[in-house]
């Protein structure tokens, strides 16, 4: 093989970034039918895990400035899918949790994301999936990466949407 001709199949790491932004981008196209941004599920997604959390906490699961998460906050907030309480052991914290409707929401939610689940790995049987599944964990906790923390999150903006001032 010469030295200036590509392989002739895909590295890892490109096939890994190409089905990345595929399956993020169908993961927005099917949110979007249910009038929701994929900054606002992975909010949601957090607060039924761990009800309670403050702003600041649920910011900091997804790696994002708590100022970007208000505005979508409120938005769920105003769609009646998520509360704010006052934290009873810091009353300059509000915790957050689903609303009933947001626990409806959720279930939702979540048949949404088992249809992306099945349609990107369509081509695998149950035992590829699980294995697949170890490996991906083990390849994103070597790179420091949390369950919940998304690359998009530290440049949304006000509507869900990434911000054009995000480098």
């Amino acid at each position: 093989m010469k030295d200036n001709v590509p392989p002739a199949r895909a590295g890892n790491a490109f096939l890994l970034a190409q089905l990345g932004a595929y399956a993020a981008q169908r993961f927005a196209e099917r949110l979007a039918a249910l009038e929701l941004a994929p900054p606002q599920a992975g909010i949601l997604r957090i607060i039924a895990i761990t009800p309670g959390l403050s702003q600041q906490s649920v910011a900091q699961q997804l790696g994002t400035p708590p100022s970007r998460l208000v505005a979508l906050i409120d938005g769920l907030e105003e769609r009646g899918l998520i509360e704010r309480r006052r934290n009873p052991d810091d009353r300059r914290h509000h915790a957050l949790y689903l609303t009933e409707d947001g626990g409806r929401f959720m279930g939702r939610m979540a048949a949404v994301g088992m249809a992306h689940e099945d349609a990107i790995c369509a081509g695998l049987d149950d035992e590829e999936r699980a294995r697949l599944n170890e490996l991906l964990q083990r390849i994103a906790g070597k790179q420091g990466l949390t369950q919940f923390g998304h690359p998009g999150y530290d440049s949304i903006g006000k509507d869900g949407k990434p911000s054009k001032d995000a480098g």
